[in-house]
């Protein structure tokens, strides 16, 4: 830690926006997204041992608990980082808890669920002090953090009030603490103090997210071909099926969320418009879909000339749809035009997902099928954005 000058920094600052100063994602913030690996790891680990409707919904369920998670701490971040001692003892606390979570994540809808939950209780209540902190010596951001901390406050209770409970109550509990949070950031731009983000360092970390999340589309083809040997189907089905990631990456970085980042950077100052918003909803159907794709992956490696079962089959069709369409509402959102993502990549939702019905093509045919649509979104995208169709930055 040190200044501008290079002098050593006050090991404790207090708290202040750090909205005008250029920044990105700092080394901490690097170091806490390797705990969230770990739990999307573990989450994709334990529904492709359960591949059916139960294991998909208890899937995007905790993938939606732990996404939230990061993203509450990343706007406490984007505001208000003071990467002071307090700050990083924090920081590293919370990064603990979430390596909690990971380890208690392939039984966080049985006989682990107890420890998930207090994992997850921990966050909060960190989070909670961090802005009881920045409450204090912030006071232009008064309205906007009392939000916050009533969010996560909600929070900090429902999940406590669901570590002596179990089965069907306890999730009720976890969702309307998820809920209840989740409205914050919406209710701190209608009724807040205007306190702004940070346009910058904002989707940079989201973006580093999604980069997270496609190294487990990555790992999973991996592990597929490794599981099956190296047989010549399971590596023409990697092959394939890595094109296609590559093209969910390209997807994002440079043409649909690069849009979006562009749009936020230029309207966002604005809090009330929403633009932030929607650029922060949007990204749940795409985490989602992306990590469920990744589970999908996984099985059309290991079963590329048979084998595959219907959940196998839909894990990645559907991802893939899901994905996009929480790309194109990042467009549509951010823009406040809902031609901003038609006809690309809207018109392409139905024939990725469609390809799910298609139970009489061998999985290696499927999946080739699916990178051509994905490739060819990418080429068209390319030239939507050749003809000033879609303006881009550079994700």
């Amino acid at each position: 830690m040190t200044t501008t000058d290079d002098r050593p920094a006050p090991l404790i600052r207090p708290p202040r926006l750090r909205t005008e100063q250029e920044r990105g994602a700092s080394r901490l913030e690097l170091f806490f997204d390797l705990a969230y690996v770990l739990v999307v790891d573990q989450l994709a680990r334990s529904f492709a041992a359960h591949l059916n409707v139960g294991g998909a919904a208890t899937f995007a369920g905790l993938i939606l608990i732990t996404w939230w998670s990061w993203v509450t701490t990343t706007l406490y971040a984007n505001r208000f980082d003071t990467n002071d001692v307090i700050y990083r003892l924090a920081k590293l606390a919370a990064a603990g808890a979430v390596v909690g979570m990971a380890a208690s994540a392939q039984g966080a809808a049985g006989s682990e669920g107890t420890q998930f939950a207090a994992c997850y209780l921990v966050t909060r209540v960190l989070l909670l002090l961090l802005y009881a902190r920045a409450w204090r010596h912030v006071p232009d951001a008064r309205h906007t953090i009392a939000i916050y901390m009533g969010g996560a406050g909600a929070a900090t209770v429902f999940f406590a009030a669901s570590l002596p409970v179990h089965g069907l109550p306890r999730y009720l509990l976890w969702g309307a603490g998820i809920l209840v949070e989740a409205v914050a950031p919406i209710l701190a731009t209608r009724l807040g103090d205007n306190t702004p983000l940070h346009l910058d360092h904002l989707p940079e970390r989201f973006a580093l997210f999604v980069i997270l999340v496609l190294g487990e589309s990555v790992r999973s083809i991996a592990v597929g071909v490794h599981e099956q040997h190296w047989i010549a189907a399971s590596v023409v089905a990697g092959a394939v099926a890595f094109a296609a990631v590559a093209a969910l990456w390209w997807i994002y970085f440079d043409l649909g969320g690069a849009a979006g980042k562009k749009e936020l950077v230029r309207e966002g100052d604005d809090q009330e418009s929403g633009v932030a918003d929607a650029y922060i909803y949007g990204h749940l159907p795409l985490i989602v879909g992306l990590a469920i794709a990744a589970v999908g992956i996984e099985q059309f490696v290991v079963h590329p000339a048979g084998g595959l079962d219907d959940s196998g089959r839909w894990a990645l069709h559907g991802g893939a749809a899901l994905y996009l369409l929480g790309l194109a509402v990042v467009m549509w959102g951010t823009s406040g035009r809902w031609r901003a993502a038609w006809p690309w990549p809207t018109a392409v939702i139905p024939l990725v997902g469609g390809l799910g019905f298609a139970e009489f093509l061998e999985p290696v045919v499927a999946v080739i099928l699916v990178t051509i649509i994905l490739v060819g979104t990418v080429v068209a995208g390319m030239r939507a954005q050749r003809h000033g169709a879609m303006r881009a930055a550079e994700a």
